[in-house]
């Protein structure tokens, strides 16, 4: 079940905390960065989901590896919203901090993968 998942978790509870910080962005930016943001953070959640429900390490690596991207994405977009001003530095931290350990446990979860086959 991908909800017991630690990296799952971890996704979720990054997902609903970049939805929190994302609702006082410019409404200029509804179809921009805060569309953005909320997209590939859905999207590292989804796909770790979606991966676990597939029958083979090899589908479920290849989605895992998919999520990685995502999480580059967001931390991409993350700074970008420091940068800005819409995100305070020390939110920033915290989001960019949560999202390099979704990243790093992504990468060792695909390691286990690949230690199987």
């Amino acid at each position: 079940d991908y909800r017991q998942l630690a990296v799952w978790k971890r996704a979720y509870a990054l997902t609903a905390e970049i939805y929190r910080s994302t609702r006082p962005f410019p409404d200029s930016e509804r179809y921009g960065l805060t569309s953005q943001m909320r997209r590939a953070a859905i999207s590292i959640l989804s796909n770790i989901a979606e991966g676990s429900g597939r029958q083979s390490d090899r589908e479920q690596v290849r989605f895992l590896r998919i999520v990685r991207g995502s999480t580059c994405e967001l931390e991409c977009q993350l700074l970008l919203s420091r940068d800005v001003g819409y995100l305070k530095p020390g939110a920033w931290l915290i989001l960019d901090s949560d999202c390099r350990e979704v990243g790093r446990m992504l990468t060792g979860l695909i390691k286990s993968f690949r230690s199987r086959q």
